[in-house]
């Protein structure tokens, strides 16, 4: 499934499922109360997935059509989650919010090797032998989301503005001290993750041992919806606790590409990041986890002399298959 948090002509916001290049509002404010039902989740899934038969029982919706002019039909049992009075839009005709605009934490990890070999050996830099580990992350901003073609500040003061291209699971269960062969089973979904970067606020930052601080703040994308595992099942690999998806990465600025990796090639899997961040604590339903940078995945890491750092006007477009496009314009 691809779930979505919308709006329409900027009026009510409503959670939603993707219907064949459709969304359908669902009888909750955002996706991160549907995450919440789960007897909704389960209903949703089985209604969409379901073989289609010359028994099943559908409603037409006549103002949502498909390409070929027929009308679109919902599965009746789908009903009782869809909310009518908001009804169903095509996909292009309504704002895609962040998946979860108000998620209850939101950690960045650091679990791709390549990045952080090649970002510290830029400085002069050896690996942190402690690096190997743990995986490790600092606290981000939830206050800062922005989605699908949201404009994106450049941030007061700072001339090195960059991009970092992640992939971000959404936790959908509730568990604490979580065994690492279960981990996986926390997880609601996947989507793009730009953790948006300060160069020179970062340097300083870093110099006073607390963390990346005002470097990182002040903006993070994420979109342009949720992907249930599921719909990734035949990109997945290894095992429960180690599992790897083969999921190309790349980024574009200004319609060129300026980074491409691949997902597999995470050194730290999404169920060993849910099981550290779950010891002696809490996750909750909507937490964000965001993997930290894929190899190339920066200008910091890539250098000025491949791509400057962002201005201004930039569209900055980042890309992960089996999710999609997230696409947003520097102001």
């Amino acid at each position: 499934m691809r779930l979505v948090t919308f709006q329409v002509d900027g009026s009510v916001t409503r959670a939603g499922v993707i219907f064949d290049e459709h969304v359908m509002a669902l009888k909750y404010p955002s996706l991160l109360e549907l995450l919440r039902d789960d007897e909704a989740l389960v209903l949703i899934h089985a209604a969409l997935n379901a073989p289609q038969n010359a028994n099943d029982e559908y409603i037409a919706v006549p103002e949502a059509k498909h390409r070929d002019g027929s009308d679109l039909l919902i599965p009746t049992s789908l009903v009782h989650v869809w909310d009518r009075p908001m009804g169903v839009y095509a996909l292009a005709d309504v704002t895609l919010l962040p998946p979860v605009p108000d998620p209850p934490t939101m950690r960045d990890f650091y679990a791709f090797e390549q990045h952080v070999k090649t970002a510290r050996a830029n400085r002069g830099l050896g690996m942190i032998p402690e690096w190997y580990e743990i995986p490790t992350f600092y606290f981000t901003n939830t206050s800062e989301l922005y989605g699908q073609n949201a404009a994106v500040p450049y941030p007061q003061g700072s001339r090195e503005l960059d991009f970092e291209l992640e992939i971000a699971c959404v936790i959908g269960r509730e568990g604490k001290d979580i065994p690492v062969e279960q981990a996986a089973e926390y997880i609601a979904g996947y989507t793009v993750m730009n953790d948006w970067s300060a160069r020179d606020f970062q340097r300083t930052d870093m110099k006073l041992n607390l963390g990346p601080g005002k470097g990182k703040d002040f903006a993070t994308s994420l979109g342009p919806w949720l992907v249930t595992p599921d719909e990734l099942a035949t990109r997945r690999s290894g095992s429960a606790a180690s599992e790897r998806y083969d999921m190309p990465m790349l980024a574009r600025i200004n319609g060129q590409e300026v980074s491409r990796a691949n997902f597999q090639d995470i050194f730290y899997s999404f169920a060993q990041v849910i099981a550290w961040a779950s010891r002696n604590v809490r996750l909750r339903v909507g937490d964000v986890l965001g993997s930290g940078t894929v190899g190339t995945g920066c200008i910091l890491e890539l250098g000025t002399q491949v791509h400057r750092w962002l201005q201004p006007g930039d569209v900055v477009e980042l890309e992960i298959a089996g999710i999609g496009v997230l696409r947003n314009t520097v102001l």
